[in-house]
């Protein structure tokens, strides 16, 4: 159905494709029609579209009820909204293949966009009407009071109930903040792609496997430059850190890495991150919270700062005495000199090195052994089989479909009774233009919609993008172990979407609190060591030969190589998270120096005085992780009880899967997610099985929360 009531565009006049219905397969998005000026347009138009619906609702003479005031006001912020469909559009894009063209374009409609959803959020008349629903509604399911309940408190939260000097000053505040956290992102994007380290003596390669040498050979080639070239995209630093036998390339790498936007250029984070603690602290005490942390922890299921901090300190009391053991361990791998002194103290640019080195030692096993048995084709294979091994769901690839970009790829997505079920875009390599990293994001988002007094279920088009090792000209893409484990995740997030069946879509797929959003993303990867799992798709590229008994069984073995290393790496970015948004006072501190002293208890390794996170730290400056970074681990709780449940009945256990599915996988934030968890575990989740998993002994039980 077209709600927007538009014309069919003619052959002889280019309409902007925003404006019309798309007329593609599913109605995705027609990529290969929209120009970068289609974006402003629509921009405009949806703004004035969205004012004209709002002014409908607030001058409804009827009696303000839940299907007249709550419905419309969900429906208006839906899919068919243009406002939401070219925001959608252009934002995924800024992420995933942008210019400076569109860099710029974002900077012009930011500030349109903060000051249209300020006036939505602050418009008096809108909330009184949302208020009186508040109080006086007729009887409601689950879902509606939740859509209440939600839709109520987002008012209040974005500043409904203050006075005209608050919502001006608000108005300010937010304003100033989205902005700040745009320059933000282009910073950081524009100082990782402008730096890379070009090689010309072969020598220099010492150490590298061919897979990093043909990739960084192809990527000179694609810049016109001889040699080989080496960036900071994650297929090409993280080979270079583990193999490189030049210490003093290593450190070249590590420190360009680690110093982004720090430098003293346009692009420096400094000011911008400082600038955004002090804003969004600001932002919360105007709206009667004593911390920023306060104003967003009171809806997470930590419940608060002291939630987070137990777990984080229990994380620590567990964790750290192995990780010092580990830490010791590493050391001794490091080489001394002639008279058993060592010859210089281990520095963070080695600890790639060294800890390949010990984990060869003590278990024969490295990243690039496994690769020839993971090429990206296959893996495709093996978790789209996983998928429909466990919940039935199969996946076509549909080339009618448009794409952004040529490394894209689109698939239908059909349910185990043949129906269809979503569309999946897969984006998988790294390009001049796309931020490093990965994640998953929608194009559509699941919602029953009411057509001709009937509902129809409309099905999401939900995305992942990630940053895996390119193919070169003589190979086709091959993935480490740690890349598979990366589409996983990306992929639990998409089944999180792609499941959703919920009548709202403030509330389908992963519109869930912020601590329960990386349950279904950590659970997908415990299948990565799977035996069961890897039989299915891991056979080496050239021979077909499948990986061998023996070399799973190390990747098993050695699963928790540093495991209480890399924990207590993610509870630091936790406590630094928290350092930052607990401030009651102005931050005037130095950026630098603080955040050296915020996650002090959690580093058991070298801290260099010029690197810095906290300029790179996206989550929690532009990301939305803001006070919480700690959801990681909080669903690492969750993903290793749940899929404790799974090892007891068979990993694919097909009984199991459905009622993952069913209680959690398709509620969305229907209801409080500690709810949806309990009746699909049967209880609360503790953390006795992410203990067991990673080998830590720890006396005493503690739950979740």
């Amino acid at each position: 159905m077209n709600k927007d009531n538009n014309p069919q565009p003619t052959e002889d006049v280019r309409v902007n494709p925003f404006l019309v219905p798309y007329n593609t397969p599913h109605d995705t998005v027609p990529f290969d029609r929209i120009r970068l000026e289609d974006f402003e347009e629509a921009f405009i138009e949806g703004i004035r579209r969205d004012n004209e619906q709002i002014e409908k609702t607030i001058n409804n003479p009827e009696k303000p009820t839940f299907d007249n005031t709550i419905i419309n006001t969900e429906e208006d912020e839906g899919y068919y909204d243009l406002l939401s469909r070219v925001s959608t559009v252009f934002f995924n894009l800024l992420s995933a293949e942008t210019n400076d063209d569109m860099d710029a374009l974002a900077q012009k409609i930011q500030p349109m966009l903060t000051q249209h959803a300020n006036d939505v959020r602050l418009n008096p008349r809108l909330f009184e009407r949302i208020r009186r629903v508040h109080l006086h509604h007729r009887q409601l399911t689950q879902e509606e009071k939740m859509l209440l309940d939600n839709c109520y408190q987002g008012f209040v939260r974005s500043g409904a109930l203050l006075d005209d000097a608050g919502k001006e000053r608000l108005r300010q505040l937010t304003e100033e903040a989205s902005m700040l956290s745009l320059q933000f992102s282009q910073n950081l994007l524009k100082e990782q792609k402008a730096f890379s380290l070009h090689i010309t003596d072969e020598a220099q390669l010492d150490g590298l496997p061919d897979t990093a040498r043909e990739a960084a050979a192809l990527t000179a080639k694609e810049l016109g430059k001889q040699g080989w070239v080496f960036t900071l995209d994650m297929p090409s630093y993280s080979p270079f850190m583990t193999y490189s036998t030049q210490r003093e390339l290593r450190k070249q790498m590590y420190m360009a890495r680690n110093t982004l936007c720090t430098h003293d250029n346009s692009e420096n984070n400094l000011a911008i991150c400082q600038q955004l603690v002090n804003l969004r602290r600001e932002i919360a005490q105007l709206l009667g919270y004593k911390t920023y942390a306060d104003y967003v922890l009171c809806r997470r299921m930590a419940s608060n700062s002291r939630g987070v901090y137990r777990l984080l300190d229990d994380l620590i009391d567990a964790y750290k005495p192995t990780a010092l053991k580990e830490r010791e361990e590493l050391r001794k791998t490091f080489p001394k000199a002639a008279d058993g002194s060592a010859q210089t103290k281990m520095m963070p640019w080695d600890t790639a090195f060294y800890s390949h080195k010990l984990q060869m030692k003590k278990y024969n096993i490295d990243a690039e052994m496994l690769r020839p048995y993971f090429e990206l084709s296959k893996v495709i294979k093996g978790v789209f089989g996983l998928a429909n091994r466990l919940y039935g769901i199969t996946f076509k690839e549909n080339s009618d479909i448009p794409v952004y970009h040529p490394d894209v790829k689109a698939y239908e997505v059909f349910d185990k009774d043949g129906s269809f079920l979503a569309v999946f875009y897969a984006d998988f390599h790294p390009r001049k233009g796309k931020q490093g990293g990965a994640w998953m994001t929608e194009y559509k988002g699941q919602h029953w919609e009411l057509d001709n007094s009937k509902f129809k279920n409309i099905r999401p088009h939900v995305s992942v993008v990630m940053n895996l090792t390119k193919p070169t000209d003589d190979k086709p893409a091959l993935l480490t172990l740690g890349e598979v484990e990366t589409f996983l995740h990306e992929f639990g997030h998409s089944l999180h979407g792609m499941f959703a069946n919920t009548r709202f879509e403030s509330l389908s797929g992963t519109n869930v609190w912020w601590d329960f959003v990386e349950l279904p993303s950590q659970f997908m990867e415990n299948f990565s060591v799977e035996k069961e799992f890897l039989r299915t798709f891991a056979f080496h590229y050239q021979t077909g030969e499948p990986l061998p008994d023996e070399l799973i069984e190390r990747i098993v073995k050695s699963r928790n190589f540093m495991v209480a290393t890399a924990c207590l790496r993610q509870v630091s970015l936790g406590l630094l998270d928290m350092a930052y948004y607990t401030q009651k006072e102005p931050f005037t501190e130095d950026i630098v120096s603080f955040e050296k002293q915020a996650w002090k208890k959690a580093i058991i390794g070298e801290q260099l005085p010029d690197t810095c996170m906290t300029v790179q730290f996206s989550h929690i400056m532009a990301g939305g992780y803001a006070a919480g970074y700690y959801s990681y681990k909080w669903a690492e709780v969750l993903d290793a009880d749940a899929f404790a449940v799974f090892k007891r009945h068979g990993i694919f256990d097909q009984k199991t899967a459905q009622s993952f599915r069913d209680n959690i996988l398709s509620r969305g934030g229907t209801e409080h997610p500690m709810a949806l968890y309990k009746r699909f575990r049967g209880g609360e989740p503790t953390i006795d099985a992410l203990l067991r998993r990673n080998g830590i002994k720890k006396p005493g039980k503690g739950k979740a929360k």
